[in-house]
């Protein structure tokens, strides 16, 4: 079998003669476990501004003792002494080992001293556990006394180097990991993301939303126009499907008695890859009996603000982008602007479509936009209210809107609007909320109709019939579980990493996926 180049190069060569010698020093490279009680960051925090001592009590044993556990970063000897950093997923702290105090783990040889096993053996990017006394360096700089060191894996590969870094993007989300060990902002935007996940789950339980559980690979797919990835099952030799989106499992509990449920999980879309697009994302999809779009919109500014008084304090956010010059807030305190899609486009856009025909605003999308001119010509004119909305208006979205009332060719499974002119006009009772000219969550009084589901359903199947990849088959499960009777219902879909996007003052989806999908290195 092929071995990977890196096998040839003389820093692997040298680090795998080195953990041969460890081995013949009887020491495990590999220890199976490490018991450490303390991170690097609670130390600095615990103990800022104290007098902890200094080098000469910790090496009596007079100062407070700890375990610290962590990748060697740094190293420099200095006489009997040698000081190392070692770093944990908090932060840094500084190590110090000497030549009559510092003691290895296994090693008994008579003629390899501890300080020089550490000084010889050791690599940058090991990993070791120190038990040592702390004290204050006469700079003033916390340090752990090293008692007793021991090996806890042996690297055979450098870390990146450490004047030029890791810069090469491409390689940070290929190689999370080495993104992780060198770049502090990104483990804590990831550690971030972990307490976003923590306070959505909360804030669902207080409002006693069940959290569920569907199934990611289904017999058919619907809930979002996207092309789906397709898998087969050879126990019964069919075709699946990854799921595109959470909605219809979820509405059939609903029918089925469940009051107030959601769930996050992995979505799947064979779609494109840009700044804000992964194929595979992660989306939160919460469903409440009795409730309608108007709830949600009071639910998802409660959520936002939830959320960031739970990460900052404060529901106003500073964003400063790499692209500009100058940093903006973003206040997600409620109630946030509510515009209907026409009055979005007449506000942003400078067009009433009230007073255009169809072939107005044809003849505009044609003259100012790059849009397909076979898909203009072909639109519905609620499609093309749709296009003009999405062109002029959607980009001045910065500060939270809620974009109500939408065509009812933008979605199969929403209800028609309680208002009968706007009712005999074609729109339903949808929103889709906007920050930073971002789509946030899309959300519906959901459809309960059986007739009307089974006419949008089946016109969304005869255009998948005649060539359009993104609509639904005619999913009959569905609209037999919706003949059962759904009682009225309020639905809301966030897309999960943009959420954190926001939260973490990220540019791209990439940034905050642990491995977002890349094309294969060569």
């Amino acid at each position: 079998m092929t071995r990977p180049d890196y096998h040839s190069h003389e820093e692997f060569l040298n680090r795998s003669r080195k953990l041969q010698e460890i081995r013949a020093l009887g020491i495990d490279p590999f220890p199976p476990k490490y018991v450490h009680t303390q991170k690097t960051a609670q130390i600095a925090v615990d103990f800022e501004g104290q007098d902890v001592g200094h080098s000469e009590d910790a090496a009596q044993g007079k100062t407070k003792p700890f375990f610290v556990q962590g990748r060697l970063v740094l190293f420099r000897a200095m006489g009997k002494n040698a000081f190392a950093q070692v770093q944990d997923e908090t932060g840094r702290m500084q190590i110090m080992f000497n030549k009559d105090c510092t003691q290895v783990h296994g090693l008994a040889s008579e003629e390899l001293s501890p300080i020089k096993f550490i000084e010889k053996k050791l690599d940058l990017g090991d990993i070791i556990g120190v038990e040592g006394h702390l004290f204050r360096t006469q700079k003033g700089e916390l340090t752990v006394y090293a008692k007793k060191v021991t090996l806890l894996c042996k690297s055979l590969l450098p870390l990146p180097d450490k004047h030029s870094g890791l810069v090469d993007k491409g390689v940070r989300y290929r190689k999370r990991w080495l993104d992780l060990i060198t770049h502090p902002e990104s483990m804590e935007r990831f550690r971030k993301r972990s307490r976003i996940l923590a306070a959505i789950r909360e804030y669902m339980e207080a409002r006693e939303f069940e959290e569920v559980e569907t199934p990611v690979l289904q017999n058919s797919y619907g809930g979002a126009q996207a092309r789906p990835f397709t898998a087969h099952l050879n126990a019964l030799n069919q075709d699946m499907y990854l799921r595109i989106s959470l909605e219809i499992p979820l509405k059939k509990l609903i029918v089925g008695g469940m009051q107030k449920i959601f769930e996050m999980g992995k979505v799947f879309r064979n779609e494109g890859i840009d700044r804000t697009h992964n194929p595979e994302f992660t989306e939160l999809e919460a469903y409440a009996s009795g409730w309608d779009y108007y709830d949600m919109m009071d639910f998802t500014e409660g959520l936002f603000e939830s959320v960031a008084l739970s990460l900052f304090g404060d529901t106003k956010i500073r964003m400063t982008p790499e692209t500009e010059s100058s940093a903006y807030v973003i206040d997600l305190k409620g109630p946030w602007k509510r515009m209907t899609m026409k009055e979005a486009i007449r506000t942003y856009g400078n067009l009433d479509t009230d007073q255009l025909n169809t072939n107005d605003i044809k003849a505009h999308l044609l003259k100012k936009t790059r849009l397909d001119a076979s898909e203009v010509q072909k639109a519905s004119r609620g499609s093309l209210i749709a296009m003009l909305f999405e062109e002029f208006a959607e980009p001045h979205l910065i500060q939270p809107h809620h974009i109500i009332d939408h065509p009812i060719e933008t979605t199969p499974l929403c209800k028609l609007h309680r208002d009968p002119e706007m009712r005999k006009e074609g729109f339903v009772e949808r929103f889709e909320t906007f920050i930073l000219g971002r789509e946030m969550c899309n959300s519906y009084t959901e459809l309960n109709d059986p007739e009307l589901q089974r006419e949008l359903l089946e016109d969304q199947a005869r255009k998948k019939e005649s060539g359009d990849l993104e609509a639904n088959p005619l999913d009959e499960e569905f609209v037999e579980a919706i003949c059962q009777g759904m009682p009225p219902t309020g639905g809301v879909g966030i897309g999960i990493d943009r959420l954190v996007m926001l939260f973490t003052n990220a540019e791209t989806i990439k940034d905050v996926l642990f491995f977002p999908l890349m094309r294969p290195e060569d």
